[in-house]
């Protein structure tokens, strides 16, 4: 009677331990819990769906997405240490400079975009505005317009960086101060907090990105490619501007010259739950997975892409970068 008690103690010990054990990555159901990722206000509506997406493959997953200016995003990690499985950025430098190498190792370019300018039926100047005069009629003392802020959103910076291509393109000397200076009362802190204002009619026009206008069904002016920050092939035309924002200290600037638009992905060393966002991340990056959302949703695909962590990249997603 001893010996079978033993036994049976025995096979309870084993039984507990292996309802307490962490499944290992990669088996069905290997993968639980929460899973926390920051990214750009530009990518909720795909992210939302490509979550949702993901949570059905994983029943065991919840995901919390939380949406905000990705270089905010990256502060969260880096000055506020909260905790964070996945964070998507609509610039990929922003992981460099913010993140890597003390918050992360690695980073993926994963998506692209261009600038637009956007805008309602209802918005003053809307039956004149083109590909033309788009700069003179933000210009119009009875128009206003909004974008966001350089310091916490690429969309911010970006939008300097397309007012400096503009006033190059178009010839119109100061055209990039006069365009800063002016309605300064509607900056905020990612582009996505201006679409109420427009929406209300509260401002006009937007510096924002194709994919968030077609997402929203806005009418839009699409800029000509030299102003737009979409062509790879135009680096060197959009390296000449230029534009100061903070830095990793307080109270140092870092200048960020003009690029075409990529976004990064990454999983910060402070992940709670590294398992469920290294799976995410591979759905994320895989062509019938989450890049095809992306596309669908006006993100055209930059996988693979040419990055400088390559060999710190998980070795199951180096096949979504190159050296």
């Amino acid at each position: 009677m001893k010996r079978v008690m033993f036994l049976i103690g025995l096979l309870l010990a084993v039984v507990v331990a292996g309802c307490g054990r962490k499944p290992s990555a990669g088996g069905e159901g290997a993968i639980s819990g929460e899973l926390v990722i920051f990214h750009a206000g530009s990518l909720a509506v795909p992210f939302k769906e490509i979550a949702a997406a993901f949570e059905k493959d994983n029943p065991g997953i919840k995901v919390l997405r939380e949406a905000a200016g990705s270089r905010a995003c990256a502060r969260k990690i880096s000055d506020l240490g909260r905790p964070c499985d996945v964070m998507a950025s609509a610039d990929y430098t922003v992981i460099d400079t913010l993140l890597i190498p003390e918050h992360a190792d690695w980073n993926i370019r994963f998506a692209t975009n261009e600038m637009t300018v956007v805008y309602h039926k209802a918005s003053k100047g809307a039956g004149d505005i083109n590909p033309d005069n788009w700069h003179e009629v933000l210009m119009r003392g009875d128009v206003r317009f909004g974008r966001s802020d350089p310091n916490a959103d690429p969309c911010g910076y970006r939008a300097v960086l397309t007012m400096q291509l503009a006033e190059k393109h178009y010839g119109t000397t100061g055209l990039a101060r006069k365009m800063m200076q002016k309605d300064v009362g509607y900056i905020r802190p990612k582009e996505t907090d201006l679409l109420a204002l427009l929406e209300s009619n509260e401002i006009d026009y937007i510096f924002l990105y194709r994919s968030v206008a077609e997402q929203h069904g806005l009418e839009r002016v699409l800029l000509p490619d030299e102003v737009n920050l979409k062509k790879p092939e135009l680096a060197a035309v959009y390296e000449v501007a230029s534009v100061d924002i903070s830095g990793k200290k307080p109270g140092e600037t870092v200048t960020k010259r003009g690029a075409p638009m990529v976004y990064g992905v990454t999983i910060p060393k402070n992940a709670p739950n590294p398992e469920a966002a290294l799976a995410f991340v591979e759905y994320l990056l895989k062509s019938a997975g989450g890049m095809a959302v992306m596309e669908k949703k006006g993100q055209p695909s930059a996988v693979p892409s040419v990055t400088d962590t390559y060999d710190k990249i998980p070795e199951q997603l180096r096949r979504f970068a190159k050296k």
